[in-house]
Protein backbone atom coordinates (compact mmCIF):
# COMPACT_ATOMS: atom_id res chain seq x y z
CA UNK A 1 0.00 0.00 0.00
CA UNK A 2 1.44 3.13 -0.66
CA UNK A 3 0.07 6.70 0.30
CA UNK A 4 -0.56 9.81 -2.18
CA UNK A 5 -0.84 13.23 -1.80
CA UNK A 6 -2.54 15.40 -4.02
CA UNK A 7 -3.87 19.00 -2.47
CA UNK A 8 -5.45 18.69 0.23
CA UNK A 9 -6.35 15.27 0.19
CA UNK A 10 -4.60 11.80 1.36
CA UNK A 11 -4.94 8.46 -1.27
CA UNK A 12 -4.00 5.16 -0.79
CA UNK A 13 -3.09 2.99 -4.12
CA UNK A 14 -4.01 -0.43 -3.88
CA UNK A 15 -4.53 -3.14 -6.27
CA UNK A 16 -8.41 -1.69 -6.60
CA UNK A 17 -7.15 1.58 -7.96
CA UNK A 18 -6.39 5.28 -6.50
CA UNK A 19 -9.37 5.40 -3.27
CA UNK A 20 -9.56 8.37 -0.55
CA UNK A 21 -8.91 7.69 2.83
CA UNK A 22 -11.12 8.85 5.76
CA UNK A 23 -9.67 11.86 7.10
CA UNK A 24 -9.09 9.82 10.69
CA UNK A 25 -6.85 7.27 9.18
CA UNK A 26 -4.77 10.22 7.39
CA UNK A 27 -2.32 10.87 10.28
CA UNK A 28 -1.79 6.79 10.11
CA UNK A 29 -1.06 6.25 6.22
CA UNK A 30 1.72 9.16 6.73
CA UNK A 31 3.19 7.81 10.13
CA UNK A 32 3.43 4.28 8.30
CA UNK A 33 5.14 5.81 5.08
CA UNK A 34 7.28 7.52 7.36
CA UNK A 35 8.25 4.31 9.26
CA UNK A 36 9.10 2.81 6.23
CA UNK A 37 11.69 5.47 5.13
CA UNK A 38 13.25 5.37 8.15
CA UNK A 39 13.33 1.14 8.04
CA UNK A 40 15.05 1.63 4.22
CA UNK A 41 17.54 4.02 6.00
CA UNK A 42 18.20 1.36 8.68
CA UNK A 43 18.98 -0.94 5.97
CA UNK A 44 21.18 0.86 3.79
CA UNK A 45 23.00 2.19 6.80
CA UNK A 46 23.68 -1.42 7.43
CA UNK A 47 24.31 -2.51 4.20
CA UNK A 48 27.03 0.29 2.91
CA UNK A 49 27.83 2.35 6.40
CA UNK A 50 29.10 6.11 5.79
CA UNK A 51 32.08 7.60 7.49
CA UNK A 52 31.55 10.69 10.17
CA UNK A 53 33.48 12.65 7.52
CA UNK A 54 30.39 12.59 5.02
CA UNK A 55 27.60 13.62 7.35
CA UNK A 56 26.50 16.94 8.44
CA UNK A 57 25.08 18.41 11.52
CA UNK A 58 21.72 17.73 10.69
CA UNK A 59 22.48 13.93 10.39
CA UNK A 60 22.62 13.78 6.20
CA UNK A 61 24.37 11.05 5.17
CA UNK A 62 26.37 12.31 1.84
CA UNK A 63 26.73 8.95 -0.40
CA UNK A 64 26.45 10.54 -3.36
CA UNK A 65 29.59 12.51 -5.35
CA UNK A 66 28.97 14.91 -8.29
CA UNK A 67 32.51 15.34 -10.23
CA UNK A 68 32.89 17.77 -12.90
CA UNK A 69 35.45 16.84 -15.48
CA UNK A 70 35.95 19.81 -17.52
CA UNK A 71 34.88 23.55 -17.46
CA UNK A 72 34.52 23.73 -21.25
CA UNK A 73 31.46 22.51 -23.36
CA UNK A 74 30.35 22.67 -26.66
CA UNK A 75 27.16 24.67 -26.29
CA UNK A 76 26.35 27.95 -24.39
CA UNK A 77 22.70 27.36 -23.04
CA UNK A 78 21.94 31.03 -21.17
CA UNK A 79 20.98 29.74 -17.76
CA UNK A 80 24.16 28.39 -17.56
CA UNK A 81 26.52 30.44 -19.05
CA UNK A 82 26.90 34.32 -19.08
CA UNK A 83 26.23 35.95 -22.34
CA UNK A 84 29.75 37.61 -21.98
CA UNK A 85 31.04 34.03 -21.43
CA UNK A 86 33.18 32.60 -18.44
CA UNK A 87 36.97 33.16 -17.73
CA UNK A 88 38.39 29.08 -18.03
CA UNK A 89 40.92 28.14 -15.53
CA UNK A 90 44.29 27.10 -16.80
CA UNK A 91 44.80 23.57 -17.91
CA UNK A 92 47.11 23.18 -15.54
CA UNK A 93 44.36 24.00 -12.53
CA UNK A 94 41.98 21.10 -13.71
CA UNK A 95 42.32 17.86 -11.55
CA UNK A 96 44.43 15.27 -13.27
CA UNK A 97 42.81 11.83 -14.28
CA UNK A 98 44.79 10.47 -10.96
CA UNK A 99 43.91 13.22 -9.01
CA UNK A 100 39.97 12.73 -9.97
CA UNK A 101 40.61 8.73 -9.05
CA UNK A 102 42.29 9.14 -6.07
CA UNK A 103 39.56 11.76 -4.70
CA UNK A 104 36.55 9.22 -5.85
CA UNK A 105 38.71 6.58 -4.10
CA UNK A 106 38.83 8.38 -0.79
CA UNK A 107 35.20 9.22 -1.31
CA UNK A 108 34.09 5.73 -2.24
CA UNK A 109 36.21 4.66 0.70
CA UNK A 110 34.59 6.29 3.27
CA UNK A 111 30.29 5.74 1.97
CA UNK A 112 29.92 7.13 -1.57
CA UNK A 113 28.19 5.12 -3.47
CA UNK A 114 27.06 7.18 -6.70
CA UNK A 115 29.19 8.77 -9.01
CA UNK A 116 28.03 11.62 -11.29
CA UNK A 117 30.11 12.51 -14.37
CA UNK A 118 29.57 16.49 -15.24
CA UNK A 119 30.50 19.54 -16.25
CA UNK A 120 30.83 21.87 -18.19
CA UNK A 121 30.11 19.64 -21.16
CA UNK A 122 31.84 15.79 -19.76
CA UNK A 123 32.16 14.44 -23.20
CA UNK A 124 34.56 16.71 -24.39
CA UNK A 125 37.22 15.37 -21.92
CA UNK A 126 39.45 13.53 -24.42
CA UNK A 127 39.62 10.23 -22.13
CA UNK A 128 36.19 10.08 -20.13
CA UNK A 129 35.67 6.60 -21.30
CA UNK A 130 39.26 5.33 -19.88
CA UNK A 131 38.39 7.45 -16.62
CA UNK A 132 34.29 5.53 -16.78
CA UNK A 133 36.50 2.59 -16.87
CA UNK A 134 38.79 3.31 -13.66
CA UNK A 135 35.94 4.15 -11.92
CA UNK A 136 34.32 1.22 -12.26
CA UNK A 137 36.89 -0.69 -10.53
CA UNK A 138 35.80 1.21 -7.24
CA UNK A 139 32.72 -0.93 -7.55
CA UNK A 140 35.24 -3.64 -5.09
CA UNK A 141 35.06 -0.83 -2.28
CA UNK A 142 31.39 -0.09 -2.46
CA UNK A 143 30.56 1.82 -6.09
CA UNK A 144 26.94 0.54 -7.05
CA UNK A 145 26.39 3.62 -9.95
CA UNK A 146 28.15 5.37 -12.43
CA UNK A 147 26.23 8.00 -13.81
CA UNK A 148 26.97 11.10 -16.24
CA UNK A 149 24.76 14.48 -17.42
CA UNK A 150 25.51 15.46 -20.78
CA UNK A 151 24.39 17.24 -23.44
CA UNK A 152 23.91 14.60 -26.18
CA UNK A 153 26.08 16.75 -28.83
CA UNK A 154 29.49 14.40 -28.88
CA UNK A 155 27.70 11.50 -27.03
CA UNK A 156 26.33 9.24 -29.79
CA UNK A 157 29.79 7.35 -30.77
CA UNK A 158 31.09 7.27 -27.51
CA UNK A 159 28.27 5.77 -25.74
CA UNK A 160 28.43 2.14 -26.45
CA UNK A 161 32.40 2.40 -25.10
CA UNK A 162 31.06 4.10 -21.95
CA UNK A 163 28.48 1.75 -21.32
CA UNK A 164 30.72 -1.13 -21.54
CA UNK A 165 33.33 0.58 -19.12
CA UNK A 166 30.83 0.90 -16.89
CA UNK A 167 28.72 4.06 -17.21
CA UNK A 168 25.53 2.85 -15.62
CA UNK A 169 22.95 5.78 -15.43
CA UNK A 170 22.53 8.68 -18.26
CA UNK A 171 20.81 12.10 -18.69
CA UNK A 172 21.11 13.90 -21.29
CA UNK A 173 19.66 17.87 -21.69
CA UNK A 174 17.44 18.35 -24.00
CA UNK A 175 15.04 21.74 -23.18
CA UNK A 176 12.61 21.80 -26.49
CA UNK A 177 12.27 19.80 -29.37
CA UNK A 178 12.42 22.69 -32.09
CA UNK A 179 14.71 23.27 -33.49
CA UNK A 180 14.90 26.46 -33.63
CA UNK A 181 14.28 27.08 -30.19
CA UNK A 182 17.18 25.22 -29.23
CA UNK A 183 19.51 27.32 -31.21
CA UNK A 184 18.16 30.57 -28.93
CA UNK A 185 18.45 28.59 -25.68
CA UNK A 186 21.72 26.55 -26.25
CA UNK A 187 23.05 29.78 -28.60
CA UNK A 188 24.57 26.98 -30.80
CA UNK A 189 23.37 24.62 -33.37
CA UNK A 190 23.29 20.45 -32.72
CA UNK A 191 19.41 19.88 -31.83
CA UNK A 192 19.68 16.92 -34.12
CA UNK A 193 23.01 14.86 -32.36
CA UNK A 194 21.16 15.36 -29.22
CA UNK A 195 18.04 13.36 -30.81
CA UNK A 196 20.59 10.77 -32.24
CA UNK A 197 21.85 10.06 -28.74
CA UNK A 198 18.80 10.31 -27.25
CA UNK A 199 17.43 7.03 -29.89
CA UNK A 200 20.89 5.77 -29.18
CA UNK A 201 20.78 5.68 -25.69
CA UNK A 202 17.44 4.42 -25.69
CA UNK A 203 18.99 1.04 -27.92
CA UNK A 204 21.18 -0.14 -25.15
CA UNK A 205 19.56 -2.58 -22.55
CA UNK A 206 22.52 -2.16 -20.48
CA UNK A 207 21.55 1.15 -19.62
CA UNK A 208 19.96 1.21 -16.21
CA UNK A 209 18.30 4.73 -16.88
CA UNK A 210 17.53 7.04 -19.34
CA UNK A 211 16.48 10.67 -18.07
CA UNK A 212 16.35 13.99 -19.98
CA UNK A 213 16.43 16.91 -18.27
CA UNK A 214 14.54 19.84 -19.25
CA UNK A 215 14.83 23.58 -17.56
CA UNK A 216 11.54 24.81 -18.17
CA UNK A 217 11.61 29.04 -18.90
CA UNK A 218 8.18 30.83 -18.75
CA UNK A 219 7.25 32.43 -22.61
CA UNK A 220 9.92 30.39 -24.29
CA UNK A 221 9.57 26.57 -23.35
CA UNK A 222 6.76 25.71 -21.16
CA UNK A 223 4.26 24.95 -23.40
CA UNK A 224 5.87 21.92 -24.80
CA UNK A 225 5.63 20.22 -21.81
CA UNK A 226 2.67 17.89 -22.79
CA UNK A 227 5.00 17.23 -25.37
CA UNK A 228 7.49 15.98 -23.52
CA UNK A 229 5.00 13.93 -21.83
CA UNK A 230 4.26 12.23 -24.89
CA UNK A 231 7.69 11.29 -25.35
CA UNK A 232 6.91 8.90 -22.12
CA UNK A 233 4.13 6.97 -23.94
CA UNK A 234 6.32 5.01 -26.26
CA UNK A 235 9.51 5.13 -24.65
CA UNK A 236 11.55 3.79 -21.59
CA UNK A 237 12.72 6.90 -20.14
CA UNK A 238 12.04 10.15 -17.52
CA UNK A 239 11.65 13.34 -18.31
CA UNK A 240 12.54 15.68 -15.70
CA UNK A 241 11.11 19.37 -15.49
CA UNK A 242 13.58 21.44 -13.77
CA UNK A 243 12.84 24.91 -12.18
CA UNK A 244 14.85 27.86 -13.67
CA UNK A 245 17.56 28.62 -11.15
CA UNK A 246 19.45 31.96 -10.32
CA UNK A 247 23.09 31.51 -11.23
CA UNK A 248 26.00 34.22 -11.43
CA UNK A 249 25.24 35.76 -14.89
CA UNK A 250 21.84 33.92 -15.78
CA UNK A 251 19.40 36.95 -15.74
CA UNK A 252 17.06 34.74 -13.56
CA UNK A 253 14.30 36.30 -12.99
CA UNK A 254 11.27 34.90 -10.73
CA UNK A 255 8.80 35.95 -13.89
CA UNK A 256 10.03 33.22 -15.82
CA UNK A 257 10.40 30.67 -13.20
CA UNK A 258 7.55 28.19 -14.05
CA UNK A 259 6.46 26.34 -10.29
CA UNK A 260 6.69 22.50 -11.03
CA UNK A 261 2.82 22.92 -9.10
CA UNK A 262 1.48 24.86 -11.94
CA UNK A 263 3.03 22.54 -14.31
CA UNK A 264 1.43 19.78 -12.83
CA UNK A 265 -1.98 21.13 -12.83
CA UNK A 266 -1.14 21.30 -16.97
CA UNK A 267 -0.38 17.77 -17.13
CA UNK A 268 -3.40 16.33 -14.91
CA UNK A 269 -5.95 18.54 -16.99
CA UNK A 270 -4.80 16.65 -20.11
CA UNK A 271 -4.24 13.20 -18.23
CA UNK A 272 -6.59 13.12 -15.15
CA UNK A 273 -5.23 9.86 -13.92
CA UNK A 274 -1.87 11.12 -13.51
CA UNK A 275 -0.48 9.15 -10.63
CA UNK A 276 2.51 9.84 -8.43
CA UNK A 277 5.04 7.23 -7.97
CA UNK A 278 7.19 6.06 -5.31
CA UNK A 279 10.13 8.34 -4.75
CA UNK A 280 13.68 6.39 -4.75
CA UNK A 281 15.71 7.31 -0.81
CA UNK A 282 17.01 11.11 -1.77
CA UNK A 283 15.83 11.46 -5.06
CA UNK A 284 15.58 15.33 -5.95
CA UNK A 285 12.65 14.81 -7.67
CA UNK A 286 8.84 14.39 -7.33
CA UNK A 287 7.82 11.37 -9.75
CA UNK A 288 4.56 10.41 -11.57
CA UNK A 289 3.92 8.24 -14.09
CA UNK A 290 0.30 8.11 -16.72
CA UNK A 291 -0.74 4.36 -16.33
CA UNK A 292 -0.33 2.75 -19.47
CA UNK A 293 2.50 4.79 -20.59
CA UNK A 294 6.34 2.86 -20.57
CA UNK A 295 8.02 5.95 -19.24
CA UNK A 296 7.52 8.27 -16.02
CA UNK A 297 8.13 12.18 -15.79
CA UNK A 298 9.11 14.08 -12.57
CA UNK A 299 9.76 17.74 -10.93
CA UNK A 300 13.08 19.25 -9.83
CA UNK A 301 11.29 21.87 -7.66
CA UNK A 302 14.80 23.61 -6.45
CA UNK A 303 13.16 26.86 -5.94
CA UNK A 304 9.42 26.48 -5.24
CA UNK A 305 9.70 23.19 -2.27
CA UNK A 306 13.19 22.64 -2.06
CA UNK A 307 14.72 19.04 -0.90
CA UNK A 308 17.15 20.55 1.14
CA UNK A 309 16.20 17.91 4.47
CA UNK A 310 17.14 15.02 2.63
CA UNK A 311 20.19 16.05 0.37
CA UNK A 312 23.29 13.61 0.35
CA UNK A 313 24.97 15.55 -2.45
CA UNK A 314 28.84 16.61 -2.46
CA UNK A 315 30.35 18.66 -5.63
CA UNK A 316 33.74 17.83 -6.79
CA UNK A 317 34.51 20.98 -9.08
CA UNK A 318 36.91 20.59 -12.57
CA UNK A 319 39.50 22.36 -10.89
CA UNK A 320 39.36 20.64 -7.43
CA UNK A 321 36.81 22.38 -5.13
CA UNK A 322 34.87 20.73 -2.70
CA UNK A 323 31.20 22.15 -3.11
CA UNK A 324 28.86 21.21 -0.49
CA UNK A 325 25.74 22.72 -1.47
CA UNK A 326 25.30 23.77 -5.14
CA UNK A 327 23.66 27.57 -4.06
CA UNK A 328 26.07 27.95 -1.74
CA UNK A 329 29.45 29.87 -2.79
CA UNK A 330 31.86 28.45 0.27
CA UNK A 331 34.30 26.08 -1.43
CA UNK A 332 37.66 24.37 -0.43
CA UNK A 333 40.20 23.14 -2.52
CA UNK A 334 41.20 19.72 -2.61
CA UNK A 335 43.58 19.98 -5.50
CA UNK A 336 45.45 22.31 -3.75
CA UNK A 337 45.88 19.94 -0.79
CA UNK A 338 47.04 17.41 -2.61
CA UNK A 339 49.71 19.10 -4.89
CA UNK A 340 51.29 20.13 -1.50
CA UNK A 341 51.32 16.41 -0.30
CA UNK A 342 48.44 15.61 1.49
CA UNK A 343 47.89 12.35 2.56
CA UNK A 344 43.95 11.11 2.35
CA UNK A 345 43.74 11.45 5.96
CA UNK A 346 44.16 15.08 5.88
CA UNK A 347 41.95 15.22 2.55
CA UNK A 348 39.09 13.47 4.74
CA UNK A 349 39.63 16.11 7.65
CA UNK A 350 39.04 18.60 4.77
CA UNK A 351 36.01 17.02 3.71
CA UNK A 352 34.98 16.72 7.08
CA UNK A 353 35.47 20.31 7.66
CA UNK A 354 33.30 21.14 4.52
CA UNK A 355 30.45 18.88 4.99
CA UNK A 356 30.06 20.08 9.00
CA UNK A 357 29.50 23.84 7.31
CA UNK A 358 26.74 22.41 5.05
CA UNK A 359 23.70 24.75 5.47
CA UNK A 360 20.15 23.16 6.66
CA UNK A 361 18.88 24.81 3.65
CA UNK A 362 19.92 27.23 0.77
CA UNK A 363 18.40 30.70 0.84
CA UNK A 364 14.91 31.91 -0.87
CA UNK A 365 14.99 32.08 -4.62
CA UNK A 366 15.28 35.65 -4.77
CA UNK A 367 18.39 35.95 -1.68
CA UNK A 368 20.08 33.57 -3.56
CA UNK A 369 24.10 34.42 -3.72
CA UNK A 370 24.30 35.19 -7.47
CA UNK A 371 27.65 37.77 -7.28
CA UNK A 372 30.48 35.55 -5.54
CA UNK A 373 28.54 31.92 -6.42
CA UNK A 374 30.06 30.96 -9.68
CA UNK A 375 28.20 30.27 -12.86
CA UNK A 376 26.45 26.84 -13.59
CA UNK A 377 29.05 25.94 -16.14
CA UNK A 378 32.09 26.14 -13.44
CA UNK A 379 30.20 24.23 -10.49
CA UNK A 380 29.13 21.46 -12.64
CA UNK A 381 25.30 20.50 -13.31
Amino acid sequence: MVTKNFGMNTFVRSSRGLRTLPTAMQAQAVEAVRQQAKDRISQIDTERPVSPFLIDTFARRHDYLRISLTERCNLRCFYCMPSEGVELSPNENILTDEEVIRLATLFVRNGVTKIRLTGGEPTVRKNIVDIVGRLNELRQLGLRSIGMTTNGIALRRRLPSLVANGLTHLNISIDTLDPFKFEIMTRRPGHEAVLRSIEMALSIPELHSLKLNIVVVKGLNDTEVLDFIDMTRDKRLSVRFIEFMPFTGNKWDKAKMVPSSELLSRIASRHPKVTRASDALNDTARNYFIPGYNGSFGFISSMSDHFCGSCNRLRLTADGQIKVCLFDAKEISLRDQMRQGASDEELLQTVGYAVRGKNEKHAGMEDIDVVTNRPMILIGG
